[in-house]
């Protein structure tokens, strides 16, 4: 029997229904294949969807800018934490759920610590430091004498400084009828500071995901290129990071045990002050070596019997040995070459970091520059057809990826 005999209606069937079956039957069904077409996208897509989807991006970041700070916050603490973290989990064999948790447990008790222990004794040598404006004031009147005479003209320095601090306490003066104010800011900065602690534990225990995140980004015949630029460019941020960390420990502990040595004024402040400064590079120095030696000119030694401007002469030159010890020995051996910057490149730098972003653009003022030099290499070594990533640099291997993550 045919297959279309097979589908003749039975007993009572009606011809609709009959006929409803012939429609449905393989003979009625066409054979022609239909033309396969390519669905990917055309250059001009592509291109469309690539400045859509930029202007989106823009247009968020510029809808969330109050949080950028705070992520860029959270993403410093995650590099400063992310190699403990992984210590942690390798050495007590812990989850790494559980190994950044007790991270993060130990880091808070080191805050704890340091706020009961030694931010009090910082806090009042600053505000002394603050206060003792107006002596510096006085010691330059004394130092250029009363009056000044340049080009026929004659000024009164003594009612210049007086202006200057009249305009010092007229800008003053709001700040200490605040107080309703500056309790709401302290309870805003105790939320941002919680926001980034919980943002930064998730970068740090969830790094190795959204590192393969950004390596899916791009196509996979670019793949490992940008693996590879990925952990060039993480390099020069740990470096800085982590290395200029301990590199700011290191000399805010040795101006600690110098400046009371030579009687330095303030002495811990001034060593708190030479460890930040030396998360600004070649420019630092200067600054922390003119701020001593005014002090040692003004205020002279606290127990030395010399003179202020041998007292400042002293300052000066014992820290022209150690930048010389800084530049040849600490920060090869704690941060590597990859900070070496030009000190016109980081003037500039700052400069327009602290124009677009104040002090947190002048802190991370360096490390994006260097960021900037690293992509800029690889895209003139492409647009060069060279190689990007030379045989005499080795990178080295990313973690392996542990089993557990809770």
């Amino acid at each position: 029997m045919s297959r279309r005999a097979g589908l003749q209606p039975k007993g009572g069937e009606s011809g609709e229904t009959a006929g409803l079956i012939r429609s449905f039957a393989p003979s009625t069904i066409s054979a022609v294949p239909v033309p396969y077409e390519d669905p990917r996208w055309s250059p001009t897509t592509k291109t469309v969807v690539v400045i859509g989807i930029t202007l989106v991006l823009v247009g968020v970041t510029i809808l969330l800018r109050e949080i950028l700070r705070p992520l860029i916050l959270a993403g410093i603490l995650a590099y400063l934490l992310s190699p403990l973290s992984q210590r942690v989990e390798q050495r007590l064999h812990l989850g790494r759920g559980w190994a950044t948790g007790a991270v993060y447990l130990l880091l808070l008790g080191i805050l704890v610590a340091a706020v009961g222990i030694l931010i009090p004794v910082i806090t009042v040598q600053l505000d002394n430091l603050n206060l003792d404006v107006k002596t510096i004031l006085t010691g330059f009147e004394t130092f250029l004498g009363r009056r000044i005479v340049l080009g026929g003209f004659s000024f009164d320095i003594q009612q210049l400084l007086t202006e200057a601090a009249r305009a010092l306490d007229v800008w003053l003066q709001p700040l200490f009828g605040r107080t309703l104010g500056i309790a709401f800011d302290l309870l805003t900065s105790v939320l941002w500071l919680v926001f980034v602690f919980v943002v930064s534990f998730y970068f740090v225990r969830d790094r190795e995901r959204l590192a393969l995140g950004f390596d899916s980004l791009w196509p996979p015949t670019r793949r490992e290129d940008a693996r590879r630029l990925r952990l060039e460019v993480d390099m020069v941020w740990r470096a800085f990071f982590i290395g200029q960390l301990l590199l700011a420990i290191v000399v805010a502990a040795l101006f600690a045990f110098i400046g009371p040595l030579v009687g330095l004024p303030f002495p811990m402040a001034m060593a708190a002050l030479a460890g930040l400064l030396e998360f600004l590079p070649s420019i630092g120095h200067g600054i922390w070596m003119v701020t001593a030696g005014l002090l040692m000119l003004f205020h002279g030694s606290t127990w030395l019997p010399i003179p202020h401007w041998a007292a400042a002469a002293l300052i000066v030159g014992i820290h022209l040995v150690f930048q010389q010890v800084d530049l040849n020995i600490l920060i090869p051996r704690l941060v590597g070459r990859r900070m070496r910057l030009h000190p016109i490149v980081v003037i500039i730098g700052v400069l327009s970091g602290a124009a677009v972003a104040g002090v947190l653009g002048v802190v991370l003022a360096a490390p994006v520059i260097a960021s900037a030099r690293t992509i800029g290499g690889y895209l003139k070594a492409n647009l060069y057809d060279e190689d990007p990533f030379p045989l005499d640099k080795t990178l080295p291997a990313e973690p392996a990826r542990a089993q557990r993550a809770g």
